[in-house]
């Protein structure tokens, strides 16, 4: 058992001290999910995908009995 536990300590003291995303990569990340958010909606308000959008929902509300 006490090898085991030496194998372990040893393995922790190995382990890098930073283990985590450091200030500068949040930017980057930030960024990066802004500019695919922007990406997403252009595509969705542009005219091809909201005429689709339209049509589908036109058509789902047209199979709604009674309307």
């Amino acid at each position: 058992m006490s090898r085991l536990l030496q194998a372990l300590r040893s393995r922790v003291a190995i382990a890098p001290k930073e283990a985590g995303m450091s200030t500068a990569e949040y930017c980057v990340g930030i960024v990066a999910a802004v500019a695919f958010a922007m990406v997403l909606y252009h595509a969705v308000t542009g005219g091809l995908v909201k005429h689709l959008i339209e049509g589908v929902i036109s058509h789902v509300i047209g199979m709604i009995p009674g309307l």
